[in-house]
C-alpha cells in the first residue's frame, strides 16, 4: 500500500475574503467566480505548477461543520492523501493506537470522500483523506 502524502493546506480563518485577497497576491489562484452562499466561508485553489498542494480556506465556524473536534479560532490543517475509503479508518486506527487524539471520527464527507482529522503531539489538526467518490457526495451543510 502506498504511504499517506502530503496533498493539502487547509487554513481555517476569521476572514477568507481578507485572506483570499493576501494568498492571491503571493500567487495563489482561487479563480474569479464567487459562490454567494459560500464566498464568506470556503474557497479553493487546486495545486498547479506555482502550487503544489491544494490550498483551502475555511471560515472559522464553517470548520466544525467537517471537524467536529476543531478547537476554536483559526489554524492550520496539514491533509494527506490516502489510496482508499478503508485507508483511513485503518490509518486513524493505528495513529489513535499510537496515541494520536482523534478530532473528527473518520466519516462520509459530503465531498465525497472518506475522512477525517487527528492531532499531531503539538497538537496540529492532520486531515486523513480519500479519493472523492463523486457518486458518494451529499448535500452540504449550511456553512454559517
Amino acid at each position: 500500500m502506498a504511504p499517506p502524502r502530503l496533498d493539502q493546506v487547509n487554513l481555517v480563518v476569521p476572514d477568507v475574503e481578507a485572506c483570499r485577497a493576501f494568498y492571491s497576491r503571493l500567487g495563489i489562484d482561487f479563480g474569479e467566480t464567487r459562490d454567494p452562499v459560500w464566498a464568506a466561508h470556503h474557497v479553493s485553489a487546486e495545486h498547479d505548477d506555482h502550487t503544489p498542494l491544494d490550498v483551502d480556506l475555511d471560515s472559522t465556524t464553517f470548520a466544525r461543520k467537517w471537524n467536529e473536534g476543531w478547537p476554536g479560532g483559526s489554524g492550520v490543517v496539514l491533509g494527506f492523501k490516502v489510496e482508499s475509503r478503508d485507508a483511513v479508518d485503518d490509518l486513524v486506527a493505528t495513529l489513535e493506537a499510537n496515541g494520536a487524539a482523534v478530532q473528527q471520527r473518520p466519516w462520509d464527507a459530503f465531498w465525497g470522500a472518506r475522512y477525517a482529522v487527528v492531532s499531531d503531539p503539538a497538537g496540529n489538526a492532520v486531515g486523513i483523506m480519500s479519493p472523492v467518490d463523486p457518486e458518494r457526495r451529499s448535500e452540504a451543510p449550511d456553512p454559517s
